[in-house]
């Protein structure tokens, strides 16, 4: 049997606003437990829900402080159908559809990132982004806050598998990030038609070269989408737990030397 996760009631609650490059104030409810390292665990689509709290109970105990911004929905549960409709509500911080240019809430993101760091005085935080956020992870990762990235089924934007939600300035500034820090990790299944093989191939020609391997695309074999928590199984030798360990050491030779 499963262990209980630690429930969002066992975690420091606060506020943060900051506002966008186009002077919009964003604000939203951050959850916070842990000491260390800090890594900011960003939601998916389905929401804050016993996977993704099993998820950050993983790295609280890895030592690391899980930093877990409430972007929308219900906590402790999933609602695929609920959160699809408040996030298609939500114009002004999350623009599922468009190409060649980021999402407003990373403008949030990046204000958060900093925040974060400023306040427990680390040298960078840690990053995972899932799928709608999968591709934010990226984002952040060229900011100067940000030493180590994960992004898990990016799937943004919707519908456009040969894009990325990320202007020709901000994948210039990505890599050269990159370059003067460490690569990036990226994780999806071989399956998922969400994320697909294509996705990949994008972020593969527009991120990585022959001298510079800046995203290390790793594809799970089978059907699932959501590697990290949704379809996520904790047994020895199973892909999503070997992916899983593979994250807590990269976040582990980056945040902690």
């Amino acid at each position: 049997m499963a262990s209980a996760v630690t429930p969002i009631q066992e975690y420091e609650k606060s506020t943060f606003a900051a506002a966008t490059s186009s002077g919009y104030e964003i604000s939203h409810d951050v959850y916070q437990r842990g000491s260390g390292a800090p890594v900011v665990v960003l939601q998916e689509l389905p929401g804050i829900g016993v996977e993704t709290l099993r998820l950050a109970d993983e790295l609280v105990d890895e030592g690391f402080l899980v930093v877990l911004p409430h972007l929308f929905g219900p906590i402790g549960k999933t609602s695929m159908a609920g959160n699809t409709i408040r996030v298609l509500c939500m114009r002004k911080e999350f623009h599922c559809f468009r190409a060649s240019r980021t999402s407003p809430i990373v403008d949030w993101l990046k204000a958060l990132c900093r925040d974060v760091r400023s306040k427990t005085s680390s040298e960078g935080v840690g990053v995972i982004g899932m799928c709608l956020t999968g591709n934010f992870a990226m984002s952040l990762m060229a900011d100067e806050s940000v030493l180590a990235a994960v992004a898990s089924q990016p799937s943004m934007p919707f519908g456009k598998s040969r894009a990325l939600h990320m202007s020709d300035e901000e994948v210039a500034c990505l890599k050269a990030r990159i370059d003067s820090t460490a690569p990036m990790k990226a994780l999806r299944f071989e399956g998922d038609s969400l994320c697909s093989a294509a996705k990949f191939a994008c972020i593969d020609a527009r991120l990585n070269d022959g001298e510079h391997r800046r995203v290390e695309l790793d594809t799970l074999p089978g059907k699932g989408h959501s590697v990290l928590t949704l379809h996520f199984v904790n047994e020895v030798g199973h892909p999503t737990r070997k992916a899983l360990d593979d994250v807590l050491q990269y976040f582990r030779g980056q945040l902690k030397r």
